[in-house]
């Protein structure tokens, strides 16, 4: 019976561990879901593993439109979109490896840059890239920003959740 209990509590650990380790990504960084913000560059300065989530902040004149292929996506082509959303804060949650395709619905704005491309690789859900957004060369490598400390107070509290976890593991299997 003891045992049964650690393989659960080891399956339950596992689970949490993973999803805390999960990276959001604000698309745009600081800038959002926004026509000035430079989403090539942006996503090209990211590593998007299988587990991560994209996170679009935007105000209420835009909106999000997952296109199906790369022929779409070049094209700005809406018709055949996969999902649109338009809450202003929306999550999409990165469940398999590939390439994903984003743009704004609102007439205009693909054709102005507003659309990113999203490779996904496999991976464990944490990634060592942070969700700035890529600026200007002037920018230092050394400034700390908000999403810095997040991501480093996510990877702190997930490295402490995993040694409670494995302590209190240790524990039961004592007793």
């Amino acid at each position: 019976m003891g045992c049964k209990n650690m393989i659960l509590v080891v399956l339950i650990a596992t689970l949490i561990t993973k999803e805390v380790l999960a990276t959001q990504h604000v698309v745009g960084g600081n800038q959002g879901w926004d026509p000035s913000s430079d989403f090539d560059s942006w996503s090209s300065s990211q590593t998007f593993k299988v587990g991560d989530q994209l996170v679009f902040k935007y105000s209420p004149m835009h909106s999000v439109v997952e296109l199906g292929n790369e022929s779409a996506y070049s094209k700005c082509d809406i018709s055949t979109s996969l999902n649109s959303l338009s809450s202003g804060k929306d999550v999409v949650k990165l469940d398999k490896p590939g390439t994903r395709y984003f743009t704004c619905g609102t007439l205009g704005h693909c054709g102005q840059g507003m659309k990113v491309k999203i490779k996904i690789v496999k991976g464990n859900g944490s990634s060592s890239t942070v969700s700035s957004p890529s600026s200007s060369p002037s920018s230092s490598s050394s400034s700390t920003s908000p999403s810095t400390d997040a991501s480093s107070a996510s990877q702190y509290f997930a490295s402490l959740m995993l040694i409670v976890t494995l302590s209190f593991v240790t524990m039961i299997s004592l007793f």
